[in-house]
């Protein structure tokens, strides 16, 4: 074997995970209304003391799940309300995800106090709040800042977490992309925000190949929703959004929560690679 074959051999599937065919299906059991609940799993969340996160906490927590809550900000206070009300496991991690050795030091320790870990949303995400490129505030460490957390924040978790689904043989991965990944907004600038969702959104595509073999990746796009992160924004211009969305308005948080619930249950064993939008209608027009 030449130098050459054998680089070229460790950026290629290699031959013992090819999948035979044609693969083996699960077995599922119960109802539908069984298979969409998520007794006794394990659901790590990032980003989870924010709108977004925490409605997909205690969604999940609803559903059955035991809850681990990864954040910058530590906030116990979520997790204790998810033990008291539904009875579930749950416990907050304080981490950076933008720090590759703190995020695996924390997802290894989730493993070790929960056991395992069935699903991972890599929900973190900060916006970009300076508008145009050309603006003089628009400095290359924002930019750099953006795709730290949005981007480079998924990786650190993706890698991570897929050495644990790869060893389990069985996992589901889902990442918070944005609408934004698909669309360019208007009338505010936000490309550098645009270009890191839209990263998001081709990583979910390109790792749910990569992972097949032992675990499924998918993406969530919500639209513009009701959160602090576009407070910024004055209502005046929120205001055109608004009138740019068929359904007229921001979406909940919380009615956000089903497409994640659904790519985290057993209802969607063959579903990986996709991305559900959810965003009011507004890439539909």
């Amino acid at each position: 074997m030449t130098l050459s074959d054998a680089i070229y051999n460790t950026i290629i599937k290699p031959d013992h995970e090819e999948t035979a065919v044609p693969a083996k299906a699960p077995s599922l059991k119960g109802t539908v209304v069984d298979r969409f609940l998520l007794n006794g799993k394990v659901t790590v969340i990032t980003g989870a003391a924010g709108a977004i996160g925490g409605a997909i906490a205690e969604g999940f927590a609803q559903a059955g799940s035991h809850v681990a809550i990864m954040d910058y900000k530590h906030d116990p206070s979520l997790d204790s309300h998810l033990r008291d009300t539904y009875g579930v496991k749950a416990q907050s991690y304080q981490v950076d995800v933008t720090d590759f050795d703190r995020v695996q030091e924390v997802v290894n320790q989730i493993k070790a106090d929960f056991g395992t870990i069935d699903v991972f949303i890599a929900n973190a995400g900060v916006a970009w709040q300076t508008g145009s490129i050309l603006n003089d505030e628009s400095t290359l460490e924002l930019w750099k800042r953006v795709f730290d957390v949005n981007v480079h924040g998924v990786f650190n978790c993706a890698k991570t977490v897929g050495k644990i689904f790869k060893e389990k043989g069985d996992g589901s991965f889902i990442m918070t992309a944005s609408m934004s990944g698909h669309i360019v907004n208007v009338p505010n600038y936000q490309t550098c925000y645009n270009a890191s969702k839209a990263a998001v959104v081709h990583m979910a595509k390109s790792l749910a190949v990569e992972f097949a073999g032992f675990a499924r990746v998918n993406s969530v796009s919500p639209g513009y929703t009701d959160t602090p992160m576009s407070e910024f924004v004055p209502t005046k211009q929120r205001a055109k959004w608004w009138g740019l969305t068929p359904k007229g308005r921001e979406a909940l948080p919380e009615e956000l929560v089903g497409a994640y619930l659904y790519l985290a249950s057993d209802l969607s064993t063959f579903t990986t690679g996709t991305d559900i939008r959810v965003d009011g209608g507004y890439t539909s027009v």
